[in-house]
């Protein structure tokens, strides 16, 4: 069980950086392969130096991405070094200023300025995310050092694992004209008439996205929740020893009492605590008829009022806030804690009105009514 959660959480395991885990997960993969195979149409690739299950999400989300890119840019960057690396063998070595001779002459959307600060900081993102990942290695120098210098120099050392990043598609992916194409291509339209892509859809939004909402009665992904809800519970507490809650508005996977993974919430953060707090707030001023349901379930609000909200909520509960936020403007916690809710599809903004989505009622918390400030713990 939690060999699957380790491979659910993670990108890649890499035998170098855990041999035992790398042996416990080859050791226990028939238990679970059937399971990621037939419900979310999962391979997992067995390398003699990794293991890699080949993710995919059922629905393209705006949460979604790698969370240490800043910028479009960082993931062309991505790509073109993958491509660079793509003709290079296994312990290959390579300087830095090798990769931006090819990154210039590929970059399709004109010549990058590596004078630019801002610019040299984003290749340091990428090669710092790839180090990460084990695609390369640093073989003598700094990644910074380019930050601060475009004339600087670093070796680098090709791992082969580059070669397994990029998913394979059964057709030329030049055809795509938007992110939405990649998915159809993923779907065989033969797996799409035997209803195999619903299941695999359904079963990937509920292990790998925060929530699933009830998009209206034409939406078959949730009927097919409520139609199977037996059988998709039997398999979340078999395998993952999850439950699945299944309500009008929408559908959630619970985790085990104080099991945390990469992303969950709530989480140890301080922002995870000043939302559970915002979210139990919204929960009261509903129940006293101070905000009301629109016709899809959601809360609609001015961001004049949500701003009222957060400001409400710090001169109540702030003194049990981190020091960052106990002394922040309003603008910058209403950034944090949007950009925190918006990763977990709780909030959205259409025009000037913030929407607070159904799944903002169910996770709620607070501090102990005599909690000291610097030792707060929130309760569920």
């Amino acid at each position: 069980m939690d060999v699957l959660k380790t491979l659910l959480d993670n990108y890649i395991i890499v035998k170098e950086d855990n041999k035992d885990l790398y042996y416990e997960i080859k050791d226990n993969i028939n238990n679970f392969k059937s399971f990621l195979q037939e419900k979310l149409g999962y391979d997992i690739i067995i390398h003699q130096d990794f293991i890699k299950l080949e993710k995919f999400p059922g629905k393209v989300e705006p949460w979604m991405g790698i969370k240490e890119f800043k910028d479009k840019l960082d993931y062309c960057l991505f790509i073109l070094l993958i491509m660079f690396l793509e003709d290079k063998s296994i312990e290959d070595k390579f300087v830095l200023s090798q990769l931006i001779d090819y990154i210039n002459a590929n970059f399709e959307f004109g010549k990058i300025d590596w004078t630019v600060y801002s610019n040299r900081r984003a290749l340091v993102r990428v090669l710092k995310f790839s180090e990460g990942l084990r695609l390369i290695k640093v073989f003598d120098g700094e990644d910074e050092s380019f930050a601060e210098s475009e004339s600087a120099e670093v070796l680098y050392e090709n791992t082969g694992i580059s070669k397994y990043i990029i998913r394979n598609f059964p057709i030329d992916i030049s055809m795509a004209k938007s992110f939405k194409d990649f998915l159809s291509f993923a779907w065989d339209t033969i797996d799409e008439q035997k209803g195999i892509t619903r299941r695999h859809r359904v079963y990937r939004n509920i292990i790998m996205s925060p929530v699933m909402y009830n998009e209206g009665s034409q939406d078959q992904d949730f009927y097919y929740i409520k139609n199977y809800k037996p059988n998709i519970e039997s398999d979340l507490e078999k395998y993952l020893g999850w439950k699945l809650h299944v309500h009008r508005e929408a559908a959630l996977v619970v985790l085990e009492e104080n099991e945390r993974m990469e992303e969950t919430f709530p989480n140890i953060s301080a922002i995870s605590d000043i939302v559970l707090c915002l979210n139990k707030l919204v929960l009261e001023k509903f129940k006293n008829n101070s905000l009301t349901l629109s016709d899809n379930f959601n809360i609609e609000i001015d961001e004049k009022y949500f701003l009222e909200l957060l400001d409400e909520l710090k001169s109540k509960k702030g003194e049990g806030w981190s020091k960052e936020f106990r002394e922040c403007s309003l603008n910058y916690l209403y950034s944090e804690v949007f950009s925190f809710m918006k990763g977990f599809n709780m909030i959205d903004k259409l025009n000037d009105k913030i929407i607070l989505k159904p799944v903002v009622a169910k996770i709620t918390g607070d501090y102990p009514k005599d909690f000291d400030e610097g030792e707060n713990k929130i309760e569920g």
